[in-house]
C-alpha cells in the first residue's frame, strides 16, 4: 500500500530520519522517503496506515 502523508511539524532530515526509524519498527521492508520543503512522507508499505500513523504519532509527528 502507498501513503501519502502530510506531517506539519517535519521541518528537516532529521525530522526524516526520525519518522523512517519509527516506521521501520512497525514494517522494516517499508519505503520511505520525506520532503521537509513540502512537509510530506510517501510510504510503501504493508502494515495498515493506522499502524504508520501510530508510530510517527509515538516519535511527535502526527500526520493528517
Amino acid at each position: 500500500m502507498k501513503l501519502q502523508l502530510k506531517v506539519p511539524n517535519m521541518s528537516c532530515g532529521g525530522c526524516v530520519s526520525t519518522i523512517t526509524e519509527a516506521i521501520k519498527t512497525v514494517d522494516a521492508n517499508a519505503t520511505v522517503q520525506g520532503d521537509p520543503q513540502t512537509k510530506t512522507v510517501s510510504v510503501e508499505t504493508q502494515s495498515s496506515e493506522a499502524a504508520i500513523k501510530a508510530a510517527m504519532a509515538k516519535v511527535g509527528y502526527r500526520p493528517n
